[in-house]
């Protein structure tokens, strides 16, 4: 056995309360090394004697015992889980693990040692958790597990008023690839006009993209936090989109960027003018006064910059969070939003930039106003510092969703390494975490996921069906839904295509009968266990099940560019190049029993 690879930690993804008495306990060993793991737990302070001295290592612990069972492979590593209660909401527990070679060994906080009986829960050995508080419990916002969300981008989504069109905007195409400063005319009546739309599409989210004051299209370079953009419309228009979409089921997430702030900001024009006697100074990270830097043929890049900006973007320069005036000024932004216009999410644009006593205080903030307010954090790599309880409530998941598309679009990762990497991202963090994560398979930021699949809907249709059947929430970018493609940034920011005669009627059906299905198993597609029963590298084939309180979904999926015979059991719920027990490529089957 590879003692060397055995891993636990209390107080972390290993050990976590994911219901109230419901304490789930994870373990991880080397792939294929370990033929089974018991765990023995119990109160520290439970005896079988009068004598509690067991607290600093009795042999006369009151324990029980309970066999954890595998929920995960990774390309290295098995991770074992197992769910107890412990009545008094303390805990103290060790492992006993044996091996395939035979060998036993009983690991605790002290570390490795040969299994003897007479030996567990002995000599300071057991981890500890001394109580479980309730308020340190991570506390997902129930909603988001029966979301599906849709992103938009205002400016290229439907222009609902002229009158607040900027002068030159360009004629309303979506079959053209627009430039970085382009204006069309997009605005929140476009949205508040096309309500009817998304209900009939089925989400029940709307992920906007930043629409306060800024100089720039797309926001990210915030003028004014407390001001709608003109472009856009105003706060009163702002509050009945709010209201008729709530009024609809649809819940609304504003996107913040506190990490950074426009250059034609009061703040910042004050700090130019002013140098280092602006009242502003400190609200920045500033090397040198005067503030300077040296242009390039790239607007959004610079060099010789005397202050820190997001990258090397001179228009961006990122605010001093640990200021206190400055924490305060984005707090209030935060609780202003909330306060006055019923909105029921952040999402926070470059979170992993800003410090994290800030977003503990962003979230106490939030969290005060709306208990189950939803906090979404733009983090691309593994996001544990941030979801622990005391920050965000989720990530974009975007290293789940990029696994998933380099195993089922790309073919640049073979099935079982696809799910060895969906299977690592999913062991990063706390079950109830995984449930409100944030799956979406294209964005402002990146190509439309009809380029991503080579304009191939087949292929397009089989990667979404995979990802709606996933634990995180899906996300829909504005106008996949009727075949809107698009490269990188600026091409995928195209306007929404509204000529009916042009747009995809079969591929939004599809989208209609999969956000169905996702929000009729809401519950089942979060919570429910996920067992991969084949991952086939030959055949290309992988098939899982999600099951929950007696119902299990089954889902078939051919990566292989040849059919395959298959035997499915249950009621069909959707399917895609199956028929007559042949599964074709790009292919997929689900059912339900």
């Amino acid at each position: 056995m590879e003692t060397a690879a055995i891993y636990h930690r209390p107080e972390s993804e290993f050990a976590y309360l994911y219901q109230a008495n419901d304490l789930r306990l994870r373990l991880r060993t080397k792939r294929d090394d370990v033929a089974s793991v018991n765990c023995f737990f119990g109160d520290p302070y439970a005896s079988t004697t009068d004598d509690l001295t067991n607290n600093s290592g009795s042999s006369h612990w009151d324990y029980q015992t309970t066999a954890m069972h595998k929920i995960a492979s990774t390309e290295d590593f098995d991770y074992w889980e197992a769910a107890v209660q412990v009545p008094y909401k303390r805990a103290q527990y060790d492992f006993q693990i044996i091996g395939v070679d035979g060998q036993e060994v009983l690991y605790g906080d002290r570390g490795v040692f040969p299994f003897a009986v007479d030996a567990i829960g002995t000599n300071g050995n057991p981890f500890r958790l001394p109580y479980l508080h309730e308020i340190d419990r991570f506390k997902e916002p129930d909603w988001v597990r029966q979301t599906v969300w849709y992103q938009i981008f205002p400016e290229r989504f439907a222009n609902g008023d002229p009158t607040n069109d900027q002068v030159g905007v360009k004629p309303w195409r979506s079959d053209l690839s627009p430039n970085r400063t382009d204006y069309y005319g997009g605005d929140l009546q476009g949205v508040l006009d096309h309500l009817d739309y998304l209900q009939e599409l089925g989400i029940n989210g709307i992920y906007f993209c930043p629409i306060f004051k800024a100089y720039s299209n797309h926001k990210y370079d915030t003028i004014d936090y407390l001001e709608i953009d003109p472009d856009f419309g105003n706060k009163e228009l702002f509050r009945q989109l709010v209201e008729a979409a709530h009024q609809r089921g649809i819940k609304v997430m504003l996107d913040a960027v506190f990490n950074h702030i426009g250059d034609r900001s009061v703040q910042w024009q004050d700090v130019v003018a002013n140098g280092e006697q602006s009242r502003f100074a400190n609200w920045f990270h500033i090397k040198r006064f005067p503030v300077t830097y040296q242009e390039t043929d790239n607007f959004e890049s610079a060099k010789a910059l005397t202050f820190d900006t997001f990258a090397f973007t001179p228009h961006m320069p990122k605010l001093n969070t640990a200021n206190p005036e400055v924490k305060q000024y984005l707090l209030d932004v935060a609780a202003y939003w909330i306060k006055e216009f019923d909105i029921d999410a952040w999402r926070l644009d470059v979170a992993n930039e800003v410090d994290h006593a800030f977003w503990r205080s962003f979230a106490e903030t939030c969290h005060q106003l709306k208990s189950d307010f939803y906090i979404l954090g733009e983090v691309w790599h593994s996001s544990q510092p941030w979801l622990t309880g005391d920050q965000f409530s989720a990530v974009m998941n975007y290293a789940y969703t990029e696994t998933l598309i380099n195993g089922i679009v790309n073919h640049t990762l073979t099935p079982t390494r696809m799910v060895d990497g969906l299977n690592y991202q999913r062991t990063l963090y706390q079950r109830q975490v995984n449930e409100v994560m944030l799956n979406t398979l294209d964005s402002h930021d990146t190509a439309r996921l009809l380029t991503v699949c080579d304009h191939d809907k087949t292929l397009m249709r089989q990667v979404l069906a995979f990802t709606f059947l996933q634990e995180g929430e899906p996300c829909i970018y504005y106008g996949d839904e009727i075949g809107l493609d698009g490269g990188n940034d600026p091409d995928c920011r195209k306007p929404m295509n509204w000529d009916e005669s042009t747009q995809d009627h079969a591929l939004f059906k599809f989208y209609q009968q999969l956000i169905q299905l996702r929000l009729d198993h809401a519950d089942l597609l979060t919570q429910g266990e996920f067992t991969w029963n084949l991952v086939d590298d030959a055949q290309q084939l992988v098939i899982f099940t999600r099951a929950q309180g007696g119902r299990q979904l089954t889902a078939t999926f051919n990566l292989d560019a040849q059919p395959h015979s298959m035997s499915v059991s249950g009621r069909t719920q959707l399917c895609q190049n199956f028929d007559k027990g042949i599964l074709g490529p790009k292919g997929f089957v689900i059912t339900m029993k």
